[in-house]
């Protein structure tokens, strides 16, 4: 049988019973469509989370005192005690290989008053490169100089939300600023970044490191964060850190966190978030798949002599076959195709409707998804296919 033939065949077959075969269409499309819908949904967010973590950059490591970790029972008598990140410390550990900046962190909270008003808000003591560390940029003035972090000046920066709540309008440049019990001159003010896992960014006040160590009564900071070099692994600055701070504590009491583990955790955590909103979709295409297979059975009986006919002129088994599964084939890839555009569509939809819902399709989703309509219409058909093609032409004559 010539190949046009055997595509005419299979069209005729499909339009003689359209209402069926439309129903049959429709249940591969909205498998396919709640597949794509959710994953793009899915694939998205995660975007959107990676961005949010990225924003601030993604060559830093973090160092916290304390080293987390499960052991036995202490001995008995022996205190145990952390050793708090020093000055010394922050400095010894921006003079490593391949750190391209420093910023020793100390935050509380405490009032700060200017221009007749007042505000209780985060205070940060931060270096003189935080705005290398995290990626930040300054609206108007300039950030925290670089300085003996002993000898730091008052100076505070503020955040845009801050600064908005002290000010207003009015240029908040060289005025006096009282925090908690110290007083300040501004010096900047950041620009606008929003809020991060909950967090306000703007609503902030940046002081130098050692000023913020005297205004909470710290004798040590909450962590240092380190930017490093492109391309430099994580793990050489890791081993770089745990070498200089191990040699000045006498032990490695602390703890290193980079940027680049979290988000390979992160991103490993949403990739499976995203196949499994994906698999639920997917149970729709499993009642398509069911669909083909009732059709294509109802299909053989109603056709048995037209099989046997077939077979009695000549036609080889294979071709009773491929006939069978390529109308199997045609209904799902027609289906997935609707499918599709049907997903595609919903998804540009929605973001169109809640345009912070963030909402991607990649290009590998709708291949796989069209991959999978025409697996599915496959073995949903092979079975149905099989029975044809095993059907004794005498028998199928006389069916009719």
């Amino acid at each position: 049988m010539l190949p046009t033939d055997a595509i005419t065949l299979a069209l005729r077959a499909i339009t003689a019973q359209r209402l069926r075969s439309f129903l049959t269409l429709l249940g591969i499309a909205v498998g396919i469509a709640s597949v794509i819908l959710l994953t793009s949904i899915g694939e998205g967010i995660h975007r959107f989370v990676l961005a949010e973590f990225t924003q601030f950059g993604t060559n830093i490591a973090s160092i916290s005192p304390g080293k987390v970790k499960t052991s036995g029972p202490a001995p008995t008598g022996i205190p145990s005690s952390v050793r708090p990140l020093s000055l010394d410390d922050a400095r010894a550990l921006r003079n490593l290989p391949h750190i391209t900046g420093m910023t020793a962190t100390v935050w509380g909270n405490t009032e700060v008053s200017a221009n007749g008003r007042l505000r209780r808000t985060t205070v940060n003591g931060v270096g003189a490169d935080m705005l290398k560390v995290y990626s930040i940029k300054v609206r108007s003035g300039q950030f925290l100089p670089d300085e003996t972090l002993e000898n730091a000046r008052a100076f505070v920066v503020l955040g845009a939300k801050l600064k908005s709540e002290l000010f207003g309008g009015a240029n908040p440049l060289g005025a006096r600023v009282r925090v908690g019990n110290l007083q300040f001159r501004v010096i900047g003010v950041l620009e606008a970044k929003g809020q991060f896992l909950g967090v306000d960014l703007d609503d902030a006040a940046y002081i130098p490191t050692a000023r913020a160590l005297e205004l909470f009564n710290r004798d040590g900071m909450m962590k240092i964060d380190l930017a490093y070099e492109e391309g430099i692994p994580a793990a050489r600055i890791v081993n770089a850190v745990k070498n200089t701070l191990g040699a000045r504590h006498g032990r490695e009491d602390f703890t290193i966190t980079t940027q680049e583990d979290m988000l390979r955790t992160l991103s490993n955590i949403l990739d499976i978030l995203t196949m499994a909103v994906g698999a639920l979709g997917s149970i729709s295409l499993l009642v398509g798949g069911v669909g083909i297979v009732t059709i294509m059975t109802i299909a053989v009986s109603e056709r048995t002599s037209e099989i046997g006919l077939l077979v009695a002129l000549g036609a080889p088994r294979h071709t009773i076959l491929g006939l069978f599964l390529g109308e199997a084939v045609a209904l799902s890839a027609l289906g997935g195709a609707i499918g599709l555009a049907l997903g595609f569509g919903l998804a540009q939809i929605i973001h169109l409707a809640v345009p912070g819902l963030p909402v991607h399709t990649p290009i590998s989703f709708v291949l796989m998804a069209e991959g999978i309509a025409i697996a599915i219409g496959l073995l949903a058909g092979v079975l149905p296919a099989r029975n044809a093609a095993q059907l004794d032409p005498v028998q199928a004559l006389r069916s009719e």
